[in-house]
């Protein structure tokens, strides 16, 4: 299919083809008809993305803050190379669109193939011939609404949400500020609910439009809106000023506290800069809301992505419910937004419409829509070379297949795995069709597809890389074992202990078992491999002493999810187990672990813990992990006591060993993590080369001391591990 993309790193805006996505369980396949091109909001993305990355970093000061602290932790290069990485990204364009439904998810029940929808959201509802969307962001059409006005959706709901947020009532005085499409939509709901419209745009051809509406109070003379106000008021001033104006400058929040009643409302849905007159604003004691998008749900994963809605009696007005609402009114005539079309352009001529509207060359936009055929087919697996210029069939080859590239991946491990001696990229599948084009372009896949099946069953495909989100990767490790693949999945084994358990029981029945490698990158560290020749002589236990100073991530980000990460618990703290494992050369047996009592939101409580560790061989180990100090502080720091000797490591830069005599020294330029050491082992395991240096029952061992830290958390007691 073909989709408009832009490449966030150059500004490029292109067409490209790509597969097509896979529905999932809770989203629908959606054949787009009609999609509508955002003007404000589009051409603000694509002129950030043509900005210089001086530019870009002049327009975002925030995230070169958080650069800076992550350079002088793990180094400068890395981080430059990271957020390189970042800017190099697809971004799919569009937000609003409607279409037919070509397939209905197994827990989207209430759409049926054949429907006709609209769909709403960044990155779901794009301009390309197929999306997939959850099922929280869409609505079935009514009989007498096209799909062509139906694809005003998401600036439809994004102006009722706008108009909410005033809290108005029947025959409320409204002063709307700005004409373009959010505020001519703006102007009709309001009228169609009963209040009294005022209308301002310098513009006079969208006063005259608006006036097409049956408005009567807009003028484009700023002295006459005051005028109006001040009469159809009685001088009392305006209950609500909605300002759909897109400016960097402060007039029309200035000019909005100046038409506003005593304790009147202002809400900003457009983008305008916000710096009030504080004295005027003091006077009236007038509040200022800026409008988040479409309405309640907007940017909640639980809600868009996992299709969890919010009760109505808790949450009249969702996205969703807003769009039903914006469909209502299209059906009841009480809104048009026919006139609004001022430009149509078929989607094979996109690039032609965003190099137009990009040059002020479109004359008048207004709304600008994308028009579809019914002929594209269904294909999520294309080529990315000539099938003559492929590695593959070579002699000594190994054949790669990778499943998921987010921007781990993407800054880390793919431009490692691009750079291996005779390993070939064979096919890359992610579930968006739009990145799996970028990123297998960039770092040589023969192949791309958007449905992880086909690597399966793909004879060619030797080994897998798995990179998806932490929930795939147990059904990652079963369908490496089915199909007998070596498999290397970046860390947690799994997310819960039925998971491991049914693992386990599948290992059990196999004869043989195919190379299985987990992400614990740090026991591969050249420093690991330093301080574990320091202590190859040693011949008591050890005493441990590892610090991880993570930094904070709020209680609402996906790593707390029980649908995704679990914790951070299960998502991170492996790593040190394994680096544990690692440096003792045996498995941890007990467990003991507390953690703060916070309030779980400015501190939360998981990422705050104390664990004590027994290993087999008598060492003993203790793994600080908190979220609570300082970012830019050093991150890990590891100290090890025997026989009157000392070991430390800072951030696996720098280790040292305090025996007999001068202490000895080693230091790396940059943070040594061991990604290239353990993907080059993994490849090597297969061809070879290598003999496992990890064993699938120390990856179990791992994950069994991690789910016995979550158990010692909830009552307080050590827990043993058992053997197996």
């Amino acid at each position: 299919m073909k989709q408009i993309v832009q490449n966030y790193k150059t500004g490029e805006v292109r067409l490209h083809d790509v597969p097509v996505p896979v529905c999932g369980s809770k989203r629908l396949l959606i054949r787009n008809l009609y999609s509508l091109v955002s003007i404000g909001t589009e051409r603000s993305i694509i002129e950030l993305g043509r900005k210089s990355l001086a530019g870009k970093a002049i327009a975002r000061p925030d995230l070169v803050r958080r650069a800076w602290e992550k350079a002088k932790k793990e180094g400068l290069l890395k981080t430059y190379q990271e957020a390189l990485g970042r800017l190099d990204s697809p971004t799919p364009l569009g937000y609003s669109c409607a279409g037919i439904v070509e397939e209905s998810g197994l827990a989207a029940t209430e759409f049926s193939p054949g429907d006709r929808v609209a769909c709403i959201g960044q990155g779901f509802a794009s301009h390309a011939e197929f999306v997939s969307v959850p099922v929280n962001l869409a609505c079935r059409l009514p009989e007498n609404v096209s799909e062509e006005e139906a694809s005003f959706g998401m600036l439809g709901i994004i102006s009722l949400h706008g108009i909410r947020c005033a809290d108005l009532s029947f025959g409320s005085r409204v002063v709307v500020i700005g004409l373009g499409l959010l505020g001519l939509l703006t102007v009709q709901i309001l009228k169609a609910y009963g209040c009294e419209v005022i209308a301002f745009d310098p513009l006079k051809d969208k006063v005259e439009l608006a006036k097409q509406f049956g408005l009567v109070d807009a003028t484009s003379e700023t002295h006459e809106l005051l005028d109006l106000t001040k009469a159809i008021t009685q001088t009392q001033g305006a209950d609500a000023v909605i300002i759909t104006a897109a400016t960097k400058k402060s007039g029309p929040v200035n000019q909005a506290i100046e038409l506003s009643r005593f304790r009147g409302k202002i809400v900003v849905v457009g983008a305008t800069d916000i710096h009030p007159e504080r004295n005027e604003l003091w006077k009236k004691e007038v509040e200022i809301v800026v409008s988040k998008a479409s309405g309640p749900g907007s940017l909640d994963p639980l809600y868009e992505l996992e299709g969890i809605d919010f009760p109505i009696g808790d949450v009249r007005w969702t996205q969703k419910r807003n769009l039903a609402e914006f469909l209502r009114l299209l059906q009841n005539k009480k809104i048009n937004v026919k006139p609004l079309i001022t430009h149509r352009f078929q989607f094979a001529d996109a690039e032609i419409a965003y190099n137009k509207l990009t040059a002020g060359e479109l004359d008048k936009p207004i709304g600008v829509l994308l028009e579809y055929g019914k002929n594209g087919s269904i294909q999520r697996s294309l080529p990315l070379v000539e099938e003559n210029n492929s590695c593959s069939s070579r002699n000594g080859i190994l054949n790669l297949g990778v499943i998921g590239a987010g921007l781990f991946g993407n800054a880390l491990l793919l431009p490692i795995l691009q750079k291996i001696p005779r390993v070939c990229l064979h096919t890359l599948a992610t579930s968006s069709g739009a990145n799996v084009e970028h990123r297998g372009r960039k770092f040589g896949f023969l192949n791309q597809t958007t449905d992880a099946v086909q690597i399966w069953d793909n004879s060619d495909i030797q080994a897998v890389i798995g990179l998806t989100p932490h929930s795939h990767h147990a059904s990652l490790l079963r369908s490496a074992l089915k199909n007998k693949k070596p498999i290397f999945i970046e860390k947690p084994l799994c997310t819960t202990e039925d998971e491991l358990n049914e693992l386990r029981k599948i290992v059990k029945e196999m004869d043989t078992l195919p190379v299985i490698m987990v992400g614990h990158n740090r026991r591969f560290s050249t420093h690991t491999k330093k301080m574990i020749s320091w202590l190859n002589s040693r011949q008591t236990p050890l005493v441990l002493q590892m610090r991880v100073n993570s930094g904070y991530v709020p209680s609402s980000h996906w790593v707390h999810s029980d649908e995704e990460g679990r914790s951070r618990i299960v998502g991170e703290m492996s790593h040190f187990v394994d680096m544990m494992q690692s440096l003792t050369g045996s498995f941890v047996r007990r467990v003991f672990a507390e953690r703060i009592s916070g309030d779980n939101q400015s501190n939360v409580n998981n990422d705050n813990i104390v664990i004590a560790m027994k290993f087999e061989d008598g060492s003993i180990g203790n793994l600080t992990y908190s979220a609570s100090g300082k970012k830019s502080y050093s991150r890990e720091a590891i100290e090890i006591f025997f026989e009157g000797k000392i070991i430390s490591s800072q951030d696996f830069r720098k280790s040292e060993f305090h025996g007999v005599g001068k202490t000895k020294t080693f230091k790396t330029r940059t943070q040594e993590l061991g990604f290239a050491e353990e993907l080059k082992h993994f490849t090597n395991c297969i061809l070879g080369k290598e003999k496992l240096l990890v064993s699938l029952e120390e990856i179990f061992v791992t994950m069994e001391a991690i789910f016995a830290i979550e158990r010692s958390l909830a009552t307080a007691n050590a827990v043993s591990i058992k053997k197996f």
